[in-house]
């Protein structure tokens, strides 16, 4: 599973032009599931997003997280993500789960997230979405679990 996270002020997602799921502070997660993820990867996946230390502290430095500090928390499925660019120039999505694969896991770590923190929203699974957001910083890391 490939995680791309994002440090937000906000962030928001729209199908069709209705708003989907809006955060505030937080983090925005971009979430590819790939053909070898498991139950347990969701889980792993879910408690690194939920844990990872990119927020600061009193000193300036990213030690808290999003349970740290009960913040903010948005889910966008994107297949794309596990995209294999190595060659020529246009992407092969074999490294992608097949669908009904990515739309299980995708829920499942949803579940996950929602188990420990208030505030979780998400994109549509499969929707053509439009994302916005006010990256923080801007901090953006790649996160993977096997």
């Amino acid at each position: 599973m490939i995680g791309l996270i994002q440090r937000v002020s906000s962030a928001g997602v729209r199908v069709e032009g209705d708003v989907k799921g809006s955060i505030g502070r937080g983090l925005l997660v971009f979430i590819a599931v790939q053909p070898d993820d498991s139950a347990g990867t969701t889980v792993r996946m879910a408690e690194k997003v939920l844990t990872y230390r990119v927020f600061p502290d009193t000193d300036g430095r990213m030690n808290r997280s999003l349970i740290d500090d009960e913040l903010e928390l948005l889910v966008v499925p994107q297949f794309t993500l596990a995209a294999d660019t190595a060659k020529g120039t246009r992407p092969s999505f074999s490294g992608a789960a097949p669908p009904e694969m990515g739309r299980q896991y995708f829920e499942q770590f949803l579940a996950a997230c929602r188990e420990r923190l208030p505030i979780v929203e998400s994109g549509v699974f499969g929707a053509n979405m439009e994302v916005s957001l006010v990256n923080d910083g801007p901090v953006t890391f790649w996160l993977e679990t096997g």
